[in-house]
């Protein structure tokens, strides 16, 4: 029998797919964790430039700051993680609604802003919705999110002919009152980022 409680933990634990707990507690200390919007995008980018430098190549990263508040981030990877339990279900590793487990309560690597980085689930908490879809060799599928929470349920999408991730994201003004965006930290030696500013989609 293999499924997801029998699935082994190297970022997140795919037996428990929403940790509510852990979300309410990233809001509850949204100033330290989130910080501002060039915060966000420097968690997103993280899993990007972590992924190119696991294929041992430069990735592409394109970053869209939209008229309406939210960013757009999209990389060339290989998608975010999802697998078939022994039914045939489809369970996708649950890197926006419970924690990272490399980074909460450990010395985590600091991003280019000089904050921690503590992972995906941050940027889910902290925004008003979320929409996360991945595009894999075996199929692609999206999601959305409110403060973390999934509001549907993993939905099979077309496939577009390439691997990748796409996360677009709406900061809780409430919970990040500083949506200055510094793109010219997102630097990184294993990414290619393009960044450019676009009307409402």
């Amino acid at each position: 029998m293999t499924g997801p409680a029998s699935w082994p933990t190297r970022t997140h634990v795919w037996a428990h797919p929403v940790d509510a707990e852990h979300l309410r507690a990233v809001r509850d200390d949204a100033a330290r964790l989130g910080g501002d919007l060039t915060h966000l995008v420097l968690e997103v980018v993280a899993y990007a430039a972590e992924e190119a430098e696991a294929l041992g190549r430069v990735g592409r990263c394109a970053v869209v700051v939209h008229d309406d508040g939210s960013v757009a981030v999209s990389d060339d990877g290989r998608g975010t993680e999802t697998r078939r339990d022994d039914a045939g279900r489809v369970v996708r590793k649950p890197v926006m609604a419970t924690r990272d487990v490399r980074f909460f309560g450990t010395d985590a690597v600091r991003l280019a802003d000089g904050r921690p980085r503590q992972g995906m689930s941050v940027v889910a908490a902290l925004s008003t919705w979320l929409r996360h879809s991945n595009h894999r060799a075996e199929g692609s599928w999206t999601q959305e999110y409110r403060h973390g929470l999934p509001v549907d349920e993993l939905t099979e999408v077309p496939p577009t002919g390439r691997t990748g991730t796409a996360v677009r994201f709406l900061p809780d003004p409430a919970l990040v009152p500083d949506l200055r965006f510094d793109e010219a930290l997102l630097a990184d030696p294993w990414l290619e980022v393009r960044v450019r500013r676009s009307g409402p989609a």
